[in-house]
């Protein structure tokens, strides 16, 4: 795959997911016609909010009285939005927009809100921006708004150009256009949590520098992201390039390729087979057995049978007599999403006194 065709896919994974990307590249290089083509080719009405000529308040409401009260009344894009139910708010020219607009943007990126109004779960963000250098009177972005972004970098690929000109700029087609579900999700986020109890100083790397601090780092919003990115490139088998460029996007290029890293080292065995074989080796590594203990419990949760959650106790037994804070974790997971009828196994007996330190029994 061409740079610019695995950014393309990189943009239809991310709005599938509903997570909020933003694509950084020099002006005149077809980011707007892209997403344009992209919103069409999914069904979504398009709304394209330049920043350079909006005020605060067409992301914060416009403040009219109503009824004795103050109303904050939105835009007339976001009622359009509202209205429809669904589409695609794009939000062009992000770093010619001034200080007081970017901030007025974050909790329409975050919480989908303007002014009073709050926007449907189906309504997808994409963002772009030219770097500040090639920006008409252009600003960094916060740190704030661009935490709460992927980003990815939408480069100019020669063959790419040159067919599009002959036969059309193609649109990716994913194998799933939905969002991956909660197990999905569940899973990956396991996945993500075992890697940063092995690398604890990720957590939280905050730049200390405003133009680096406007790009992508590593935060806990960022790392929550990234593992529903890695749901979502699961869900529709989207290429490991991919993959690798919506983990970066969210959490930085030094983190995401130590998480990528990581991922792809971790040989985990099936949680199918550790459920039905009480003899299928566990592994000895910390960083392993949290990432398989992660997958059993949200195989378990997704499947919602009694019979598998008792199951899921007898290997949780198992990882306890070798690491018992890891089996705590999974332990109180398991706890906390008993299905209906699911009766209390014998095996929960010898797991007593880490259910007590988890604070799950008196």
């Amino acid at each position: 795959m061409s740079s610019q065709s695995v950014v393309r896919e990189a943009v239809a994974v991310a709005v599938a997911a509903n997570l909020p990307v933003i694509l950084w590249g020099a002006p005149g290089t077809g980011k707007t016609s892209s997403v344009l083509a992209l919103g069409e080719a999914l069904g979504m009405p398009v709304e394209v909010v330049v920043g350079s000529i909006r005020e605060p308040s067409d992301f914060s409401g416009l403040p009219v009285l109503r009824d004795g009260s103050t109303y904050f009344a939105p835009p007339r894009w976001a009622e359009r939005l509202a209205g429809s139910g669904h589409g695609l708010l794009f939000l062009d020219e992000l770093t010619t927009a001034p200080p007081a607009v970017q901030a007025a943007m974050l909790r329409v990126v975050l919480e989908r809100t303007v002014g009073d109004l709050v926007l449907p779960e189906e309504v997808r963000i994409v963002a772009a921006a030219n770097p500040p250098e090639q920006a008409a009177d252009g600003w960094d972005l916060s740190a704030p708004l661009a935490n709460r972004l992927i980003h990815l970098h939408w480069q100019v690929d020669a063959g790419d150009i040159a067919e599009g000109f002959a036969g059309g700029f193609a649109v990716p087609e994913l194998d799933r256009k939905d969002a991956p579900g909660d197990a999905e999700v569940t899973r990956a986020r396991s996945l993500v949590g075992a890697f940063l109890r092995v690398r604890p100083a990720l957590v939280l790397a905050v730049p200390d520098s405003p133009d680096r601090a406007g790009r992508s780092w590593p935060s806990p919003r960022t790392w929550e992201m990234a593992a529903k990115a890695i749901a979502a490139c699961e869900h529709s088998a989207a290429a490991d390039e991919v993959l690798t460029e919506l983990v970066l996007g969210a959490v930085g290029e030094a983190a995401g390729f130590e998480l990528i890293s990581w991922l792809r080292n971790l040989d985990l065995p099936d949680p199918e087979t550790l459920l039905t074989d009480a003899h299928a080796p566990l592994p000895e590594r910390v960083d392993r057995l949290h990432a398989v203990l992660g997958a059993v419990v949200a195989h378990v949760l997704a499947d919602g049978s009694p019979g598998l959650w008792e199951q899921a106790w007898t290997v949780v037994a198992r990882a306890a007599r070798s690491a018992p804070d890891v089996a705590a974790g999974a332990a109180r997971s398991l706890a906390r999403n008993r299905p209906t009828g699911a009766a209390l196994p014998h095996t929960m007996l010898e797991l007593a006194p880490i259910l007590r330190a988890a604070g799950l029994l008196r």
